[in-house]
């Protein structure tokens, strides 16, 4: 695998590190195969019950290598709009496959989240920032508009009016404020940071992960679906969940009252 993303799994838990530190983790095209290589891989992995991504050194990703828009700046124009149109769209299954996998994503976000670093972290279905971390659309301050699916997300969890701000200003919103917007989940100590979204990967590894992916991929369909196909897909999603191992042992536990012990199965 590239050195520019590491993976380290243990206990059920898959930790993607983004490992370009010295450009601030930005996307380049090397990073952005080994990432939909190890998604894709996650998504199918059955001992994978959880998925933390993280940034390397002192922040989450500085969006896309800028460095590298600038050596090509001068290339034949028609070449250059064909190349960035592949690259975003291959783009495109990294994000698909963090939201379609039948399992929790979490985002841990120190020092800066930047363009396509914010897109992955409102992909993530929970994240959690440092109290230092800052997060920016930033697209507008090289000319451009976003990609990485942060025009979907952002209107869905902020509303219209505030996302329109977000993209249009391209300011720096701090951790408190990304939370208020409804962008964060938790916003924690920097220096508890590991510790803190090391404990939430644990109490979601530890839950039923079968239910919580029918959980996860029944809040997604519900954006675009109408008011009875949901209830249906809900009562079919609970059905299946009903025939799981994880339910027997919880209504088990409940019954017996003690703490249930998940499988994910």
């Amino acid at each position: 695998m590239s050195d520019t993303l590491k993976l380290e799994s243990a206990d059920g838990i898959a930790t993607l590190t983004l490992n370009r530190p010295e450009s601030l983790n930005a996307l380049n095209a090397e990073m952005r195969e080994a990432l939909l290589d190890r998604v894709c891989a996650l998504e199918v992995d059955e001992a994978v019950r959880v998925v933390v991504i993280k940034g390397a050194g002192k922040h989450f990703m500085a969006g896309g290598d800028v460095k590298g828009f600038y050596a090509d700046r001068d290339n034949d124009p028609h070449q250059k709009r064909r190349r960035f149109l592949e690259g975003i769209n291959h783009m495109h299954p990294i994000i698909f496959g963090l939201r379609r996998m039948a399992k929790p994503v979490i985002a841990s976000v120190q020092g800066y989240a930047a363009g396509f670093g914010v897109s992955l972290a409102v992909a993530a279905d929970l994240t959690i920032a440092a109290a230092d971390a800052k997060f920016t659309l930033a697209y507008v301050r090289i000319g451009t508009s976003p990609d990485g699916a942060a025009t979907y997300f952002l209107p869905r969890m902020i509303g219209l009016k505030r996302a329109l701000e977000v993209g249009m200003l391209g300011d720096d919103i701090d951790a408190e404020t990304a939370s208020r917007y409804g962008m964060v989940n938790f916003v924690v100590p920097t220096e508890q940071l590991e510790a803190e979204t090391a404990k939430l990967a644990r109490r979601l590894a530890q839950g039923p992960t079968l239910a919580l992916g029918n959980l996860k991929g029944l809040m997604n369909a519900s954006i675009d679906n109408q008011f009875e196909h949901q209830l249906q897909l809900e009562a079919e999603a609970f059905a299946r969940n009903a025939v799981s191992e994880d339910f027997r042992e919880g209504v088990s536990a409940f019954v017996e009252k003690r703490k249930p012990a998940f499988k994910g199965r």
